[in-house]
């Protein structure tokens, strides 16, 4: 009798969270949209880039850019071809995303068009920026899915909603519990700048983000609403570009103090370390290892490990180090590869 992985036993036959790469690498230009491409083809698909065109387009040239990040799309892999085919390669290089302009923007109707018309590959992802409300964030869903369909692109793309409005954040449960919004991301420096001066500057950097008491409310909120419904906590970008030691303190509070699975970057410096900050060590590898091959050798049934009792609540945590593990790249004990053979859990869901 095959022994049955942990993926089969321990979520009640549903899929466990979708598991996105934990870090969100963001570029706006020609050259460093390039720039970022290069850096996922050579690191692999430990890291998102999402193409900005929010930011990254001039006004009045909003749809050349758009066109531009069209053009772009295909330096990695997206949701799907329009041929429904994606390749291994592909998928190895990672996932390129864009960010379009906010629901308040004459354009963001027409990112979305020209960018699903003109891409090879679509998007592996939408970010919507600036996030006011759930009846504007649905409108942008249900805006994408009807495009998708018009166009024939054969699966959904995902969306992943940017909160750093006061509407936003009172609604954040409702907007994580959307259908299509795989991510929440915190974006601190609108979320401050929203107080006018009521919270100080010193809260768009740390220690102030997360200390100062609304910050960190807002923060633990959508953390706490992305767990809740399954989604991935998104923080907010560091804005230290020499001292990686900052940005890894930064990234390794963001994930023990306040949930987070995934951060922001906004310099190729900061992609390795924010993903080996997220990663498990390898002394939590080799114990959740331990743990589930004893527990798969037990049926899945309660076991003593050392001094310590362990059943499916225990497991359910020691499987999310390994997917987390495996997806960060990190070696994993050779008696775990089956694990992994019967579902693949390391890529994110894209329905």
């Amino acid at each position: 009798m095959r022994a049955l992985t942990p993926a089969e036993v321990l979520f009640d036959g549903e899929a466990p969270p979708a598991l996105l790469p934990a870090c969100d690498h963001y570029a706006g230009s020609e050259k460093l949209m390039l720039k970022s491409l290069a850096l996922q083809q050579q690191l692999g698909a430990a890291f998102d880039v999402t193409l900005d065109c929010e930011d990254g387009a001039q006004a009045g040239h909003e749809a050349r850019h758009a066109e531009l990040v069209a053009s772009l799309l295909d330096g990695g892999s997206g949701a799907e071809d329009h041929g429904n085919h994606a390749s291994a390669n592909a998928r190895a290089r990672g996932r390129i995303g864009v960010r379009i302009h906010d629901f308040a923007h004459p354009h963001w109707r027409d990112d979305v068009r020209l960018i699903l018309r003109a891409a090879r590959r679509p998007p592996a992802y939408i970010t919507l920026p600036k996030i006011a409300s759930v009846p504007d964030a649905a409108e942008m869903c249900a805006f994408i899915e009807g495009t998708r369909r018009e166009l024939g692109i054969a699966r959904p793309i995902p969306v992943q909603l940017l909160i750093e409005t006061h509407g936003a954040l009172a609604q954040v449960f409702e907007l994580a519990a959307l259908p299509g919004v795989e991510a929440l991301s915190f974006g601190l420096m609108d979320f401050v700048s929203a107080h006018h001066g009521a919270i100080p500057a010193s809260a768009m950097r740390s220690p102030g983000q997360f200390e100062h008491p609304l910050v960190a409310r807002a923060k633990l909120n959508l953390a706490a609403a992305c767990h809740a419904h399954g989604k991935t906590p998104s923080h907010n970008v560091t804005t230290e570009v020499r001292d990686m030691d900052v940005v890894a303190r930064d990234a390794e509070h963001a994930r023990d103090a306040f949930g987070y699975t995934r951060m922001w970057s906004i310099h190729p410096a900061q992609v390795p370390i924010i993903v080996a900050a997220f990663a498990p060590r390898d002394t939590e590898i080799t114990l959740a290892a331990d743990i589930l091959l004893a527990a798969q050798a037990a049926q899945w049934g309660p076991i003593r490990h050392g001094d310590i009792l362990h059943d499916r609540a225990s497991y359910r945590y020691y499987w999310s180090v390994l997917r987390r593990a495996q997806a960060a790249g990190r070696p994993l004990p050779d008696a775990t590869t089956p694990f992994f053979t019967t579902v693949n859990l390391s890529e994110p869901s894209t329905s």
